[in-house]
């Protein structure tokens, strides 16, 4: 019996679906093997997908593996998130010459589709969606390289070692946002994909290919291990009121610990697909006839980032790590309405001192806690 509306997809027919997305106009971007990683990158073709790549994840540790099979999204985060297509690590403003006047940057809106976007991903999208493209200050340039956005989202089962989007409420199964969501089966019946269709969007693009009807046993056996790889998660954060412990434990002696281990390297928010904070800087030619004004990524980590006159509000290595996971965490909710973190475990594998955030959480709510009592019998 077909499952409604459930359709199932070949690999050949993943290789067609990329064709259709470059011939409907958009530009197609995916993970692929560069440099040792995983990486986000333009693909031309589906061949550049990383079949038969998996990776190995710690803290502070990262390493790409060989797999037994030839699965294109059997991997878990790499260093890049999709973020810095829609919010660019570096990008003009404006430029000026002393003859010509100030003349606005003209900014490249490409209408872009990912591929093998994971729910804690698409978590992160909707987040930055909030953050950069609502309320009163939203930016122009985000919300126009969003708009014409298709999402093919890859659900996971088989969660990385640092993942913890099980308990940050993001995964494994991506949430309503994608257009085609996607979960890769491999067995005795071959290489396929079994396909939820999102948006009419998502239907249209997909009418374009040749796919087949999901039976109801291969949608509920997609689902189950969809659903299996949550119990899986190498992390998990405290089931506690996060935004109450990060507030009741301002002044735990727990953050001296963390700083005597971080290097306020700024790693964590560079890989963070949620981080949004930026800068600006002015440059001129040597002459001083022309002037640029660019805008890049900014960290809290940054002894400047909190500079005012006379020096900066946050000196202390302590403060600064505090800042970083008491907005990520708590005061996220007031500005935005949900938490900043959506547990991809980017921040635990490229933190080049393996500070892992989950524990660290949990060691702040063991300290608020307060020491146990021991109830068991002496020894006699």
């Amino acid at each position: 019996m077909a499952a409604t509306g459930v359709r199932t997809l070949d690999l050949a027919g993943l290789g067609e679906l990329v064709e259709a997305l470059a011939g409907a106009g958009y530009r197609v971007i995916g993970p692929t093997v560069r440099d040792g990683a995983i990486v986000l990158d333009e693909l031309d073709s589906a061949e550049r997908l990383p079949a038969g790549w998996g990776v190995e994840t710690a803290p502070g540790r990262y390493r790409l593996r060989r797999r037994d099979d030839g699965a294109v999204f059997g991997h878990s985060a790499g260093p890049q998130s999709w973020k810095r297509f829609l919010h660019p690590p570096r990008r003009k403003l404006w430029s000026a010459d002393r003859d010509g006047g100030v003349e606005p940057a003209r900014e490249e809106s490409p209408k872009y589709a990912f591929l093998g976007v994971r729910g804690c991903d698409l978590a992160a999208l909707a987040v930055l969606g909030t953050v950069l493209g609502g309320g009163a200050h939203s930016d122009d340039g985000f919300i126009a390289r969003r708009r014409g956005l298709f999402v093919i989202a890859a659900n996971c089962t088989e969660p990385g070692e640092v993942c913890f989007c099980a308990s940050a409420g993001t995964g494994p199964a991506a949430a309503p946002g994608y257009d085609l969501g996607l979960t890769e089966r491999i067995d005795e019946h071959g290489h396929r994909f079994v396909v939820d269709v999102g948006t009419a969007e998502g239907a249209r693009i997909l009418a374009l290919v040749p796919t087949t009807a999901a039976s109801a046993a291969e949608v509920a056996s997609a689902r189950e291990d969809v659903a299996a790889a949550a119990g899986r998660m190498g992390r998990e954060l405290p089931a506690t009121d996060l935004r109450a412990l990060v507030r009741d434990s301002r002044e735990s002696p727990h953050w001296d610990d963390v700083a005597a281990r971080c290097f306020t390297c700024g790693n964590c928010t560079m890989v963070c697909p949620t981080c949004f904070c930026t800068t600006t800087e002015d440059v001129t030619d040597l002459t001083g006839e022309h002037a640029e004004r660019w805008q890049h990524w900014a960290s809290c980590f940054e002894l400047d980032f909190s500079y005012v006159h006379g020096g900066s509000v946050r000196e202390s290595g302590a403060s600064r790590y505090r800042q970083w996971l008491s907005h990520k965490l708590g005061t996220w909710h007031d500005q935005f309405g949900s938490s900043g973190c959506v547990g991809c475990g980017r921040c635990i594998a490229w933190c080049p001192a393996g500070i892992d955030l989950t524990e660290e959480v949990a060691s702040l709510a063991d300290l608020l806690d307060g020491p146990k009592e021991d109830t068991g019998a002496a020894n006699g």
